[in-house]
Protein backbone atom coordinates (compact mmCIF):
# COMPACT_ATOMS: atom_id res chain seq x y z
CA UNK A 1 0.00 0.00 0.00
CA UNK A 2 1.53 3.29 -0.97
CA UNK A 3 2.07 5.46 2.12
CA UNK A 4 0.30 9.13 1.44
CA UNK A 5 1.88 12.18 2.26
CA UNK A 6 -0.43 13.79 4.21
CA UNK A 7 -0.96 12.23 8.07
CA UNK A 8 -4.05 10.12 8.77
CA UNK A 9 -5.77 11.78 11.62
CA UNK A 10 -7.12 9.78 14.64
CA UNK A 11 -9.58 11.13 17.07
CA UNK A 12 -11.48 9.33 20.28
CA UNK A 13 -14.67 9.84 21.85
CA UNK A 14 -14.56 9.12 25.44
CA UNK A 15 -18.36 9.35 26.75
CA UNK A 16 -19.45 7.52 29.51
CA UNK A 17 -22.88 7.71 30.20
CA UNK A 18 -23.66 8.07 33.81
CA UNK A 19 -19.84 8.72 35.27
CA UNK A 20 -19.74 11.88 36.64
CA UNK A 21 -16.14 11.47 38.58
CA UNK A 22 -13.41 12.91 36.35
CA UNK A 23 -10.50 10.60 37.03
CA UNK A 24 -12.15 7.95 34.01
CA UNK A 25 -11.95 10.90 31.71
CA UNK A 26 -8.50 11.82 32.42
CA UNK A 27 -7.09 8.04 32.32
CA UNK A 28 -8.82 7.82 28.98
CA UNK A 29 -7.66 11.20 27.18
CA UNK A 30 -4.01 10.28 28.90
CA UNK A 31 -4.39 6.74 27.25
CA UNK A 32 -5.54 8.15 24.04
CA UNK A 33 -2.21 11.25 23.79
CA UNK A 34 -0.22 7.36 24.50
CA UNK A 35 -1.30 6.46 21.39
CA UNK A 36 -0.58 10.06 20.07
CA UNK A 37 -4.34 10.22 18.70
CA UNK A 38 -5.08 14.21 17.80
CA UNK A 39 -8.02 14.62 20.04
CA UNK A 40 -10.56 13.09 22.54
CA UNK A 41 -14.02 14.23 22.01
CA UNK A 42 -16.89 14.30 24.66
CA UNK A 43 -20.77 15.11 23.94
CA UNK A 44 -22.95 17.17 26.04
CA UNK A 45 -27.01 18.06 25.58
CA UNK A 46 -29.53 18.93 28.03
CA UNK A 47 -31.59 16.17 28.13
CA UNK A 48 -33.00 15.45 31.23
CA UNK A 49 -30.28 12.65 32.58
CA UNK A 50 -31.84 8.89 32.97
CA UNK A 51 -30.84 6.21 35.49
CA UNK A 52 -27.15 5.50 34.66
CA UNK A 53 -27.86 7.62 31.13
CA UNK A 54 -26.62 10.81 33.17
CA UNK A 55 -23.47 13.00 31.62
CA UNK A 56 -21.37 15.24 32.97
CA UNK A 57 -20.80 19.14 31.64
CA UNK A 58 -18.45 18.33 28.91
CA UNK A 59 -16.37 21.36 28.35
CA UNK A 60 -15.40 21.45 32.22
CA UNK A 61 -14.83 18.19 32.46
CA UNK A 62 -11.93 18.58 29.38
CA UNK A 63 -10.81 21.15 31.55
CA UNK A 64 -10.29 19.39 34.39
CA UNK A 65 -8.53 16.78 32.04
CA UNK A 66 -6.29 19.81 30.53
CA UNK A 67 -3.78 19.77 32.93
CA UNK A 68 -3.30 16.24 33.54
CA UNK A 69 -2.38 15.88 29.69
CA UNK A 70 -0.02 17.51 27.34
CA UNK A 71 -0.04 17.40 24.01
CA UNK A 72 -3.54 15.85 23.12
CA UNK A 73 -6.53 17.98 22.18
CA UNK A 74 -9.54 18.42 23.90
CA UNK A 75 -12.82 18.99 21.95
CA UNK A 76 -16.11 18.98 24.13
CA UNK A 77 -19.44 19.34 22.90
CA UNK A 78 -21.33 22.80 23.59
CA UNK A 79 -24.90 23.25 22.60
CA UNK A 80 -25.90 27.13 21.18
CA UNK A 81 -29.22 26.47 21.58
CA UNK A 82 -29.87 27.81 25.23
CA UNK A 83 -26.34 28.97 25.56
CA UNK A 84 -25.37 32.65 25.21
CA UNK A 85 -22.98 33.05 22.79
CA UNK A 86 -20.64 35.32 25.03
CA UNK A 87 -20.37 32.41 27.37
CA UNK A 88 -19.21 30.27 24.59
CA UNK A 89 -16.86 32.32 23.78
CA UNK A 90 -15.39 32.95 27.16
CA UNK A 91 -15.42 28.78 27.89
CA UNK A 92 -13.65 27.56 24.93
CA UNK A 93 -10.99 30.74 25.01
CA UNK A 94 -10.22 29.33 28.57
CA UNK A 95 -10.09 25.77 28.02
CA UNK A 96 -7.80 26.66 25.37
CA UNK A 97 -5.55 29.17 27.86
CA UNK A 98 -5.33 25.91 30.38
CA UNK A 99 -4.53 23.90 28.08
CA UNK A 100 -2.12 25.78 26.22
CA UNK A 101 -4.13 25.72 22.97
CA UNK A 102 -5.26 22.54 22.20
CA UNK A 103 -9.14 23.20 22.89
CA UNK A 104 -11.65 22.72 20.00
CA UNK A 105 -15.54 23.18 20.07
CA UNK A 106 -18.13 20.80 18.89
CA UNK A 107 -21.27 22.38 17.78
CA UNK A 108 -24.42 21.24 19.15
CA UNK A 109 -28.12 21.96 19.41
CA UNK A 110 -31.01 21.09 21.63
CA UNK A 111 -33.49 19.27 19.40
CA UNK A 112 -36.09 17.75 21.71
CA UNK A 113 -38.96 18.72 23.84
CA UNK A 114 -37.81 17.39 26.79
CA UNK A 115 -34.39 19.98 26.24
CA UNK A 116 -36.75 22.60 25.49
CA UNK A 117 -38.56 22.29 28.85
CA UNK A 118 -35.88 22.84 30.88
CA UNK A 119 -35.45 26.34 29.71
CA UNK A 120 -39.00 27.18 30.26
CA UNK A 121 -41.86 27.84 27.76
CA UNK A 122 -40.33 28.06 24.57
CA UNK A 123 -41.19 24.91 22.31
CA UNK A 124 -38.37 23.28 20.17
CA UNK A 125 -37.73 24.88 17.43
CA UNK A 126 -37.25 23.25 13.88
CA UNK A 127 -34.20 22.02 12.71
CA UNK A 128 -33.52 24.25 10.22
CA UNK A 129 -33.71 27.06 12.68
CA UNK A 130 -31.42 25.48 15.22
CA UNK A 131 -28.79 25.07 12.49
CA UNK A 132 -29.59 28.94 11.76
CA UNK A 133 -28.76 29.79 15.17
CA UNK A 134 -26.09 27.77 15.33
CA UNK A 135 -24.06 29.29 12.34
CA UNK A 136 -24.86 32.59 13.83
CA UNK A 137 -23.54 31.85 17.58
CA UNK A 138 -20.62 30.45 15.85
CA UNK A 139 -19.78 33.84 14.07
CA UNK A 140 -20.24 35.97 16.65
CA UNK A 141 -17.88 33.56 18.72
CA UNK A 142 -15.14 33.50 15.96
CA UNK A 143 -15.54 37.28 16.19
CA UNK A 144 -15.23 37.73 20.34
CA UNK A 145 -11.78 35.41 20.05
CA UNK A 146 -10.44 38.18 17.39
CA UNK A 147 -12.22 40.99 19.46
CA UNK A 148 -8.79 41.04 21.43
CA UNK A 149 -5.68 41.70 18.97
CA UNK A 150 -2.42 39.76 19.58
CA UNK A 151 -0.67 41.62 21.74
CA UNK A 152 -3.30 43.77 22.88
CA UNK A 153 -2.06 43.07 26.74
CA UNK A 154 0.69 44.89 27.00
CA UNK A 155 0.94 45.54 31.08
CA UNK A 156 3.13 48.32 31.13
CA UNK A 157 3.87 48.78 34.14
CA UNK A 158 5.91 52.25 34.53
CA UNK A 159 2.78 53.70 32.86
CA UNK A 160 0.08 51.46 34.55
CA UNK A 161 -1.40 50.46 31.11
CA UNK A 162 -2.63 47.12 31.20
CA UNK A 163 -3.93 46.91 27.65
CA UNK A 164 -3.63 48.60 24.67
CA UNK A 165 -7.43 49.79 23.37
CA UNK A 166 -6.77 50.09 20.07
CA UNK A 167 -6.04 46.94 19.60
CA UNK A 168 -9.67 45.95 20.99
CA UNK A 169 -12.90 45.96 18.90
CA UNK A 170 -16.61 45.91 19.67
CA UNK A 171 -18.06 42.95 17.90
CA UNK A 172 -21.59 44.57 17.27
CA UNK A 173 -23.09 41.25 16.31
CA UNK A 174 -27.02 41.57 15.72
CA UNK A 175 -29.06 38.24 14.78
CA UNK A 176 -32.61 37.77 15.87
CA UNK A 177 -31.97 35.66 18.78
CA UNK A 178 -29.14 37.86 20.55
CA UNK A 179 -27.26 40.95 20.37
CA UNK A 180 -23.14 40.95 21.22
CA UNK A 181 -21.35 44.16 21.44
CA UNK A 182 -17.71 42.94 22.58
CA UNK A 183 -14.95 42.44 23.29
CA UNK A 184 -14.87 39.46 24.76
CA UNK A 185 -13.30 39.17 28.64
CA UNK A 186 -10.62 36.97 27.83
CA UNK A 187 -7.75 37.73 25.75
CA UNK A 188 -7.12 36.29 22.30
CA UNK A 189 -6.92 32.39 22.52
CA UNK A 190 -3.00 30.47 21.90
CA UNK A 191 -4.66 29.35 18.82
CA UNK A 192 -6.15 32.63 17.51
CA UNK A 193 -9.43 30.26 16.93
CA UNK A 194 -9.77 27.05 18.90
CA UNK A 195 -10.70 24.71 16.45
CA UNK A 196 -14.91 24.36 15.42
CA UNK A 197 -16.01 20.97 14.58
CA UNK A 198 -19.15 20.13 13.68
CA UNK A 199 -20.95 17.05 12.65
CA UNK A 200 -21.86 16.61 8.79
CA UNK A 201 -23.65 13.29 8.97
CA UNK A 202 -26.74 15.42 7.48
CA UNK A 203 -27.56 17.87 5.02
CA UNK A 204 -28.63 21.06 7.74
CA UNK A 205 -25.72 20.59 9.87
CA UNK A 206 -23.54 19.84 6.60
CA UNK A 207 -23.75 23.19 4.99
CA UNK A 208 -22.95 24.91 8.35
CA UNK A 209 -19.62 22.91 8.32
CA UNK A 210 -19.21 24.09 5.14
CA UNK A 211 -19.21 27.44 6.04
CA UNK A 212 -17.50 27.25 9.85
CA UNK A 213 -15.59 24.07 10.27
CA UNK A 214 -12.43 23.11 10.62
CA UNK A 215 -12.74 19.36 11.66
CA UNK A 216 -16.26 17.40 10.26
CA UNK A 217 -17.98 14.35 11.61
CA UNK A 218 -19.27 12.14 9.22
CA UNK A 219 -20.97 8.99 11.15
CA UNK A 220 -21.17 5.26 10.35
CA UNK A 221 -22.22 2.42 12.12
CA UNK A 222 -19.95 0.35 10.57
CA UNK A 223 -17.35 -0.89 7.46
CA UNK A 224 -20.39 -1.20 5.50
CA UNK A 225 -21.03 2.78 5.14
CA UNK A 226 -18.54 3.62 2.89
CA UNK A 227 -20.70 4.23 -0.05
CA UNK A 228 -22.02 6.67 2.03
CA UNK A 229 -19.82 8.45 3.61
CA UNK A 230 -17.56 8.83 0.21
CA UNK A 231 -20.70 10.30 -1.02
CA UNK A 232 -21.32 13.24 2.12
CA UNK A 233 -17.17 13.76 2.22
CA UNK A 234 -17.76 14.56 -1.61
CA UNK A 235 -20.87 16.86 -0.88
CA UNK A 236 -19.08 18.34 1.84
CA UNK A 237 -16.05 19.18 -0.08
CA UNK A 238 -18.10 20.61 -3.05
CA UNK A 239 -19.94 23.17 -0.36
CA UNK A 240 -16.88 23.99 1.14
CA UNK A 241 -15.39 25.53 -2.17
CA UNK A 242 -18.68 26.60 -3.40
CA UNK A 243 -18.42 28.82 0.23
CA UNK A 244 -14.77 30.31 -1.34
CA UNK A 245 -12.84 27.69 1.32
CA UNK A 246 -10.34 25.65 0.56
CA UNK A 247 -11.28 22.37 1.17
CA UNK A 248 -8.09 21.05 2.42
CA UNK A 249 -8.44 23.37 5.13
CA UNK A 250 -11.50 20.82 6.55
CA UNK A 251 -10.27 17.88 8.07
CA UNK A 252 -12.95 15.36 7.25
CA UNK A 253 -12.90 12.36 9.23
CA UNK A 254 -15.24 8.90 9.35
CA UNK A 255 -16.95 8.99 13.13
CA UNK A 256 -17.13 5.25 13.25
CA UNK A 257 -19.00 3.28 15.48
CA UNK A 258 -16.27 0.60 17.13
CA UNK A 259 -16.51 -2.69 19.31
CA UNK A 260 -13.12 -4.24 19.60
CA UNK A 261 -13.04 -7.43 21.33
CA UNK A 262 -9.71 -8.78 20.49
CA UNK A 263 -6.29 -8.07 19.29
CA UNK A 264 -8.05 -9.60 15.65
CA UNK A 265 -10.56 -7.04 15.73
CA UNK A 266 -7.73 -4.34 16.23
CA UNK A 267 -6.10 -5.35 12.95
CA UNK A 268 -8.95 -6.02 10.58
CA UNK A 269 -9.90 -2.13 12.25
CA UNK A 270 -6.66 -1.40 11.03
CA UNK A 271 -7.11 -2.89 7.72
CA UNK A 272 -10.44 -0.62 7.25
CA UNK A 273 -8.53 2.33 7.83
CA UNK A 274 -5.55 2.29 5.59
CA UNK A 275 -8.16 1.11 3.12
CA UNK A 276 -10.58 3.97 3.34
CA UNK A 277 -7.73 6.05 3.90
CA UNK A 278 -5.70 5.25 0.74
CA UNK A 279 -8.67 5.58 -1.39
CA UNK A 280 -8.74 9.25 -0.59
CA UNK A 281 -12.53 9.08 1.39
CA UNK A 282 -12.13 11.08 4.08
CA UNK A 283 -8.81 12.20 6.00
CA UNK A 284 -8.82 10.41 9.10
CA UNK A 285 -11.13 8.85 11.58
CA UNK A 286 -12.90 9.58 14.86
CA UNK A 287 -13.73 6.15 16.59
CA UNK A 288 -16.81 5.91 19.10
CA UNK A 289 -15.84 3.07 21.19
CA UNK A 290 -18.83 1.03 22.40
CA UNK A 291 -16.58 0.12 25.87
CA UNK A 292 -14.26 3.03 26.59
CA UNK A 293 -12.26 1.17 28.67
CA UNK A 294 -11.51 -2.04 26.63
CA UNK A 295 -12.10 -0.37 23.25
CA UNK A 296 -9.73 2.43 23.76
CA UNK A 297 -6.86 0.27 24.88
CA UNK A 298 -6.78 -2.01 22.08
CA UNK A 299 -7.20 0.71 19.73
CA UNK A 300 -3.90 2.26 21.29
CA UNK A 301 -2.23 -0.79 21.75
CA UNK A 302 -3.37 -2.42 18.59
CA UNK A 303 -4.76 -0.75 15.88
CA UNK A 304 -2.37 2.43 16.08
CA UNK A 305 0.68 0.65 16.02
CA UNK A 306 -0.33 -1.61 12.84
CA UNK A 307 -0.90 1.65 11.36
CA UNK A 308 2.34 3.53 12.77
CA UNK A 309 4.33 1.02 11.14
CA UNK A 310 2.68 1.07 7.53
CA UNK A 311 3.26 5.15 7.90
CA UNK A 312 -0.01 6.42 7.76
CA UNK A 313 -0.25 8.46 11.44
CA UNK A 314 2.50 9.81 13.01
CA UNK A 315 4.20 8.32 16.39
CA UNK A 316 5.35 11.59 17.60
CA UNK A 317 3.57 14.95 17.79
CA UNK A 318 5.24 17.62 16.65
CA UNK A 319 3.42 20.34 17.80
CA UNK A 320 1.97 21.80 20.62
CA UNK A 321 -1.66 23.00 19.59
CA UNK A 322 -4.61 21.32 18.31
CA UNK A 323 -4.22 23.21 15.40
CA UNK A 324 -0.85 21.98 14.48
CA UNK A 325 -2.00 18.11 15.40
CA UNK A 326 -4.49 18.61 12.50
CA UNK A 327 -2.30 20.97 9.85
CA UNK A 328 -3.95 23.79 10.02
CA UNK A 329 -2.90 27.26 9.92
CA UNK A 330 -3.53 29.89 12.81
CA UNK A 331 -6.38 32.33 11.56
CA UNK A 332 -5.27 35.81 11.41
CA UNK A 333 -7.14 38.37 12.97
CA UNK A 334 -10.07 40.12 10.52
CA UNK A 335 -9.68 43.30 12.69
CA UNK A 336 -5.80 43.71 12.15
CA UNK A 337 -6.43 42.63 8.49
CA UNK A 338 -8.84 45.17 8.02
CA UNK A 339 -6.77 48.16 9.70
CA UNK A 340 -3.78 47.22 7.97
CA UNK A 341 -5.96 47.17 4.37
CA UNK A 342 -7.17 50.27 5.13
Amino acid sequence: MPVPTRPLHLAVAIDRPGVFDAEPYVRAARLAERGRLDFVTLGDGFTPPRRGQGRPDALATLSRVAPATRRIGLVPTVTTTYTEPFHVSSAVATLDWVSRGRAGWSVGVSATPAEARHFGPRPALPAAELWREAEAVTDVVARLWDSWEDGAEIRDVATGRFIDRDKLHHVDFESPRFSVRGPAIVPRPPQGRPVVAVDATEPLPRAAAARHADVAFIRTRNACGLRAVRAAADDLRRRVRAEGRVPARTVILASLSVALHTSADAVALADLVGTWYADGVVDGFHFRPTDVDRDLALLVDGTVPVLQHRGLPRSFYPGATLREHLCLPRPANRYALARETA
